[in-house]
C-alpha cells in the first residue's frame, strides 16, 4: 500500500525540523547528520571515522535530544569487558540475585573508539546490534526500539588498537567519514563551542518522539522500488565482485567484492533517502546518494591497492560511472 501525500509531507517537515534544531549546536556536518538520519530510518547502524574533537559525541547527543530518546555513551578501552556493555547478574543478601543492565539498553548508543576494545567486547556489541537482544546470566532481554548504534574509530592511533574484522564491519549499514570544518564554519564554532557553553544553553527543542521514529521506520519499508531499480542495485554490487566485466580501471586493486548484505543495504538505505526527500518511490539518484556510505567498507583492497593508497571511494565513483543507469 502506497503512502499518502499528507504522511510524506509531515515526515519531511519533521525531519527538516530535526536538522534545523541540530544545526543550532552542530556546525558544518550536514552530510554526517543526513547519514545518521538515513541509518535510523533504515534501522541500521553507523561506523563513523574521524579525528578527535570534531563533534562526534555532540552530534549523537543532539540527535537523541531532538528525538526525545535515551542516550548512552561508552568509551571503549583495552581493559573493557563484555559485561561492561551488556550488564551483569549481581547478588544482594536482601534481594538475592538480580540483573544490572548495561548501557546497551538505550535508544541511542555511542560506542566511542570501538577499535580500542578487544574482540570479545566488539563481538558483544555487534551481537546486540544484530539480534536486538542480550543474554545476562540465564535470562534474555529484548532491547527496546528504536535502537541505534554509532561506533566511532580514530584513524590516527596505531598503538593498542584492535581493528574490526571485515565480517564485523559488514554489519554496519554505513561507514561515514567526518572531516575538518571549513574556515567560516570553524569561526562559527568559536561562538557555539561546548567548552565555554553547556548543552542546555542552546535550548534545542525535542521535535519528535521515539514512537514517531518507529512509525517512520515502518513507513520506510513501504517505499516502492521498481524491478529496474532493484536490478541497478544488484549490478552495482556485482561490479564490486566482477569488476573486469564492467571494465573498471581500478579492478586490479580489489581483493574481495561486497556481500549480499551490501545489496540489502543499498535497497533499504535508498528507501530511507527517498522518504527523507518526501517521495514514496526510489529512483536511481536515491541509490547513488547512499552508494558510498553503504559500499566503502564492503570493498576489500588487495596489497597492491593498499600500497598505492587507493581509496574505495575512488572505486565506487568509477562503478557509478560505468554501470548504466536505468
Amino acid at each position: 500500500m502506497r503512502i499518502n501525500s499528507s504522511e510524506l509531507s509531515k515526515i519531511k517537515k519533521d525531519l527538516d525540523m530535526m536538522r534545523s534544531e541540530i544545526s543550532r549546536i552542530v556546525v558544518g556536518q550536514d552530510e554526517v547528520v543526513n547519514g545518521l538520519i538515513r541509518a535510523i530510518l533504515a534501522k541500521g547502524h553507523i561506523l563513523l571515522e574521524g579525528v578527535p574533537g570534531i563533534a562526534k559525541t555532540l552530534i549523537m547527543r543532539a540527535l537523541a535530544h531532538v528525538t526525545t530518546s535515551n542516550y548512552q555513551r561508552v568509551q571503549f578501552t583495552a581493559d573493557l569487558l563484555p559485561t561492561d556493555i551488556t550488564g551483569i547478574t549481581a547478588y544482594d543478601k536482601n534481594k538475592g540475585f538480580f540483573v544490572v543492565k548495561g548501557p546497551v539498553f538505550t535508544n541511542f548508543l555511542l560506542a566511542d573508539e570501538i577499535n580500542r576494545a578487544p574482540a570479545k567486547v566488539q563481538s558483544a556489541l555487534l551481537e546486540a546490534m544484530q539480534e536486538k537482544q542480550v543474554t545476562i546470566g540465564t535470562k534474555t532481554f529484548i532491547i527496546e526500539e528504536p535502537f541505534f548504534v554509532m561506533a566511532t574509530q580514530n584513524p590516527i592511533e596505531s598503538v593498542a588498537i584492535f581493528p574490526l574484522p571485515e565480517a564485523q564491519m559488514d554489519r554496519f549499514l554505513f561507514k561515514l567519514y567526518i572531516d575538518y570544518p571549513k574556515i567560516e564554519e570553524e569561526q562559527s564554532i568559536l561562538q557555539k563551542n561546548i567548552t565555554t557553553n553547556v548543552f542546555e544553553d542552546f535550548k534545542i527543542k525535542s521535535v519528535i518522539s521515539s514512537k514517531e521514529i518507529i512509525k517512520m521506520q515502518n513507513l520506510s519499508k513501504r517505499i516502492y522500488v521498481s524491478p529496474e531499480v532493484e536490478k541497478y542495485i544488484v549490478k552495482l554490487v556485482d561490479a564490486t565482485r566482477f569488476s573486469a566485466k564492467y571494465k573498471l580501471n581500478n579492478s586490479k586493486y580489489i581483493a574481495w567484492g561486497s556481500s549480499p548484505r551490501a545489496s540489502i543495504g543499498l535497497y533499504i538505505a535508498s528507501k530511507a533517502d527517498a522518504l527523507i526527500n518526501g517521495k514514496d518511490y526510489v529512483t536511481p539518484k536515491n541509490v547513488r546518494n547512499v552508494a558510498y556510505d553503504v559500499l566503502r567498507h564492503r570493498i576489500i583492497l588487495n596489497y597492491e591497492g593498499q600500497a598505492e593508497n587507493i581509496k574505495t571511494d575512488d572505486i565506487i565513483s568509477e562503478i557509478l560511472q560505468k554501470v548504466p543507469t536505468p
